[in-house]
């Protein structure tokens, strides 16, 4: 019962980063969401590293392979927020959460594996999902530019490059917590040298009435990350993927009713959400 708590505790935690994150926008931006979110997933992490008897003995090339991945930390966390602000927490948390059946279509394509009944239900419904998501979303969100979907699309590209990095390095070195606390001071290093490079046309905003905002979605993610290492030393795959592919369904109830002022909810996005879901919780079986 415990991979299942912590799993289902680990979906809830996500969603509530999600939801906490969008008012702080009326106030501050995306790249302040990613600094405050990689500060507290580094500080946090790190105290937990040290409170488990410190840094552990791990292969070079898995430290190598989480560096790279954290590299991209950066970007895929203000991608995600980006999307967050644009089109709303619902569908870009959705559109996120779809990354799965990339590496399905990925490993069909260029590794030749086979696709089981299950993995093609499960395509079938991620992609109807997303058309529901996408249906009239210029006459549903204000103010919407087609443009602004790159940024969920980005976070997914990045997040499927992200995934395999990971999985690499867990094979070298089983130590979850200590790379999940690497890539906070790695990102941190990477998303400073992007602030002061002419690439950077976003600023840091300060804004007091943004702070609980922000800190409390950071606090969220960073806790989600420990509860799914959790739920992932205490079951199987199998087990713990179904439960925390759930975010996207917590995040469009809690956005229902937190988020009512700043977002629109229609019957399509949230059949689209179900369907996403349940693609997702399909192709994980089928990878477990």
């Amino acid at each position: 019962m415990t991979a299942e708590l912590f799993a289902l505790l680990t979906a809830l935690s996500f969603a509530c980063s999600n939801v906490s994150v969008k008012p702080g926008f009326r106030y501050s931006t995306p790249m302040t969401a990613t600094f405050v979110s990689l500060l507290i997933h580094s500080i946090v992490l790190w105290a937990a590293v040290f409170l488990r008897g410190g840094i552990p003995p791990v292969a070079t090339a898995a430290v190598v392979a989480i560096v790279v991945a954290s590299i991209m930390q950066p970007g895929i966390r203000h991608f995600h927020y980006t999307g967050i602000h644009k089109i709303g927490t619902s569908r870009a948390v959705t559109l996120r959460n779809s990354y799965p059946f990339l590496t399905v279509i990925a490993g069909i394509i260029f590794l030749g594996e086979p696709l089981t009944l299950l993995g093609m239900l499960g395509t079938i419904l991620v992609v109807i999902g997303i058309a529901l998501i996408s249906w009239r979303i210029d006459k549903n969100v204000p103010q919407f530019r087609w443009s602004y979907l790159f940024y969920p699309i980005a976070t997914v590209l990045l997040t499927t490059l992200v995934h395999p990095l990971r999985r690499y390095a867990m094979l070298q070195s089983n130590e979850p917590l200590f790379f999940a606390a690497l890539v906070g001071p790695v990102s941190l290093i990477a998303f400073a040298l992007f602030y002061v490079s002419p690439a950077c046309k976003e600023k840091l905003v300060w804004d007091r009435r943004a702070a609980w905002s922000l800190i409390g979605s950071g606090f969220f993610e960073t806790m989600a990350v420990l509860f799914m290492l959790i739920a992932f030393s205490a079951g199987p795959v199998y087990i713990v993927s179904p439960i925390a592919a759930t975010v996207p369904i917590w995040t469009l109830i809690l956005g229902a009713i937190f988020l009512r002022e700043l977002e629109t909810f229609n019957t399509a996005s949230v059949i689209g959400t179900i369907c996403v879901v349940a693609g997702i919780v399909a192709i994980s079986q089928v990878r477990s």
